[in-house]
């Protein structure tokens, strides 16, 4: 059976020592947070997740959602484990006070959230979309929303979802046919399909809470082929009356379950709205002025926020699987016996070394360890800069600007990266990782859909070269550019060259890059859009890249002055090496890729 260990002194490190969140009571949120209470909610976390969630994650798996005439039911232990999760208080801990929440900082819900999809990530889908749903609603729903449906989904008692995708129509929202027509009491009737639902429907909760997005039809009736009329909604599985009562079952149905690859313990609906009872969110749209090119829908700013949070969210669960995969991995290679080391014999008294002597299958340990240590250290420096942006700050535009800049480079990077880091514990197994018995090849499944939902990681990189780099005449990259290049400056002594002259000419990659997509992507926007993977790779590779040389600046100060854990910053000194030894090589690779345009890709004939 698959371990799992939380990473609690790493978060403990980071918190702590690296990004000293103790010192950033001015921030919100941050004022009551002491060291004790951190270290107590990442200890509970941590022990609840290995102990409850953990162990249902194997069988969940081999289990999956059953669904029966039109019931929908989760694997065994699901349903007493979302109990208890809820009544713990995990899913309340990123809420508002005034809804039942403990009003906690991204900064330590994602360290929770982390743990959970690390242990169990079909289970951890179903609170944390409920945690982006309720969210979206305290922002744009109606007071008595607020009052009686919010505070139901932060105590776990309903769920929610997020409804976007339908069957012919994923990532081009334009293409939807979902429609929400008016009523005189100021609902809406919505009609049409949504697939793919994760949570779509459950025994879990009393009720479920869509968050959905439709189009409202125009006085003909017609659905216009832009984003101008979509509009985002609530639509109850059962109906809740302004003052909190639960009426009847609404017209939503679950016209099944997809048979998926990974995640089976998560129930993906196909979700049927049949004459719906469905509220508007946000303040009524205007109609669209002639030659206006923006939407002039109020809806898609709430939806948009939630699918941002939730692409943070699936970034994190690329490093989830990539920590308990390299657990799985390391441990394996620490117990199986196979061949000599290439130096000879280290335990000539047994028949075989451990396999964890042999060159290559540490270069595997290292790469997926490498990655989790230094994304995470990234993750948790974005998340601080989007508090920061909600603060009083002078520098919280920049801190804005940064995080909205990185959050593609976390969902496409990070999710690529747990993949590659699954698919190397895998490979450590030999041909036992490729059995089901032992679990392993469960997170190369489960991790694959990561680089799929929420905007695939292709569109990630579009997103990230079309429209973040050149916003606010690309104020963003050049912020990050200078952090970086200020603290080479700064630190350009011997003692960290092996850290910041790899850096450095990370850096200097990643800006001739940029400058490249800059003066050929306006003139041929395919050239942009074929190196727009590669681009993100790169900026993914120098941000984390700083990560790890900030982080071996501290440990090799902690080392010298004998304090600390020195058998975890020795650790961290080897991951900080293999990083600017094995990943920053690859930044003139993937320049050069740019550069090679879009000429080839684009000639060659589909019907070839």
């Amino acid at each position: 059976m698959p371990i799992y260990r939380a990473p609690v002194d790493d978060y403990k490190f980071l918190l702590h020592e690296l990004f000293e969140i103790e010192k950033q009571a001015d921030l919100p949120r941050f004022a009551d947070l002491s060291a004790d209470t951190i270290d107590d909610i990442l200890s509970n976390a941590g022990k609840f997740c290995e102990d409850v969630l953990q162990p249902l994650n194997q069988s969940g798996d081999e289990e999956g959602c059953h669904f029966e005439n039109g019931v929908v039911r989760t694997p065994k232990g699901f349903a007493e484990a979302y109990k208890a999760y809820s009544e713990a208080g995990w899913g309340a801990l990123g809420a508002p006070e005034d809804v039942g929440g403990a009003n906690l900082p991204m900064i330590l819900t994602m360290a929770v959230a982390e743990m959970a999809m690390s242990a169990n990530q079909a289970f951890a889908m179903y609170p944390g979309l409920t945690a982006a749903a309720y969210s979206a609603l305290y922002a744009t729903g109606a007071a008595w929303m607020k009052e009686h449906i919010v505070p139901k989904m932060v105590a776990g008692e309903w769920t929610g979802t997020m409804c976007l995708t339908e069957p012919h129509c994923g990532t081009d929202l334009r293409l939807m046919k979902t429609r929400a027509v008016e009523q005189p009491d100021g609902t809406y009737r919505m009609t049409g399909t949504k697939i793919f639902i994760s949570g779509g429907d459950h025994d879990m909760a009393d009720n479920i809470v869509h968050m959905v997005i439709a189009k409202i039809p125009d006085e003909n009736g017609q659905l216009a082929n832009d984003l101008s009329t979509v509009n985002f909604f609530m639509v109850p599985k059962y109906l809740v009356s302004e003052d909190g009562t639960l009426g009847a079952k609404n017209g939503v149905s679950t016209g099944g379950i997809e048979h998926k690859m990974g995640i089976k313990g998560n129930a993906t609906a196909v979700l049927n709205f049949d004459d719906s009872i469905a509220w508007r969110l946000g303040p009524k749209p205007q109609p669209a002025q002639p030659g206006q090119k923006r939407s002039a829908s109020a809806g898609m700013a709430g939806m948009f926020g939630m699918m941002n949070a939730a692409r943070l969210g699936v970034g994190v669960q690329g490093i989830a699987i990539g920590e308990v995969a390299a657990q799985n991995g390391l441990e394996y290679a620490l117990t199986r016996r196979v061949g000599r080391a290439l130096t000879g014999a280290q335990e000539p008294d047994q028949p075989a070394d451990l396999e964890i002597v042999h060159p290559d299958v540490r270069r595997m340990l290292l790469h997926a360890r490498s990655f989790v240590e230094g994304a995470r250290a990234a993750a948790v420096w974005t998340s601080l800069n989007m508090s920061i942006a909600g603060s009083q700050r002078p520098e919280k535009d920049t801190a804005g600007l940064l995080a909205d800049l990185l959050t593609p480079v976390i969902k496409a990077f990070f999710t690529d990266m747990g993949f590659e880091a699954a698919n190397l514990a895998m490979q450590c197994y030999g041909g036992h990782g490729y059995i089901r018995d032992n679990g392993v090849e469960q997170f190369v499944r489960d991790g694959r859909i990561n680089q799929i939902y929420e905007g695939a990681n292709g569109v990630q990189a579009l997103d990230l070269v079309g429209r973040k780099l050149a916003r606010k005449g690309g104020a963003a990259p050049l912020a990050l550019f200078a952090l970086i290049a200020a603290w080479l400056k700064e630190n350009d002594g011997d003692d960290l060259s092996p850290f910041a002259k790899p850096l450095q000419r990370g850096l200097d990659t990643l800006q001739q890059a940029t400058m490249w997509l800059a003066q050929h992507g306006m003139g041929n926007p395919n050239d942009a859009g074929a190196g727009a993977s590669d681009y993100l790779r790169l900026m993914g590779i120098v941000t984390v890249g700083w990560m790890w040389a900030r982080m071996a600046k501290l440990v090799q100060a902690q080392l010298a002055a004998d304090a600390g854990d020195a058998a975890r910053y020795r650790g961290k000194l080897t991951c900080a090496r293999y990083w600017m030894e094995r990943m920053m090589p690859e930044c003139p690779m993937l320049f050069e890729r740019i550069q090679a345009g879009s000429a080839t890709i684009m000639s060659y004939d589909p019907a070839a």
